[in-house]
């Protein structure tokens, strides 16, 4: 709609996001349903974009309005916050963040390697980031 219009609203332009289709989204849920022990959170390794980016690849004759970060709006997405790090386990595709309770059982996780102190999964250091090509893909998909 705003395409249309000619004129794009962006709150703030370093914004960052993850991104995943429903599919993607539908499909990884289903799968940690099998694997799940009880309480932990499953995250997945997905990829960034910068807003400007979606901006450019969307409307790219468009003008960009910048109108400012709104209350409880957030510059970049974090997934994986660093007090979450010690007790978080990495798997090649996913992390999963596992209960603090007594009752949790970390030999349920032996195989996946443990986070450094500190480690932060967040959409503007992620080291997977969208390119022109893949959004498209992706928009396709949805």
């Amino acid at each position: 709609e705003q395409r249309a219009n000619g004129v794009i609203t962006v709150t703030d332009e370093r914004m960052t996001r993850f991104w995943i289709t429903m599919t993607q989204g539908v499909d990884f849920v289903l799968r940690c349903l099998d694997l799940m022990h009880g309480g932990e959170v499953f995250v997945p390794k997905i990829p960034s974009m910068r807003i400007m980016d979606l901006v450019r690849v969307v409307a790219p004759d468009c003008e960009v309005k910048i109108t400012g970060i709104r209350p409880g709006e957030k510059v970049h997405e974090v997934l994986v916050a660093e007090d979450e790090s010690h007790h978080t386990v990495d798997f090649d595709d996913m992390y999963v963040i596992l209960p603090s309770h007594p009752w949790s059982n970390a030999r349920h996780w032996s195989d996946a390697r443990p986070l450094a102190p500190g480690f932060r999964f967040a959409s503007d250091t992620n080291d997977r980031w969208l390119s022109d090509a893949d959004l498209v893909q992706l928009m396709r998909e949805a």
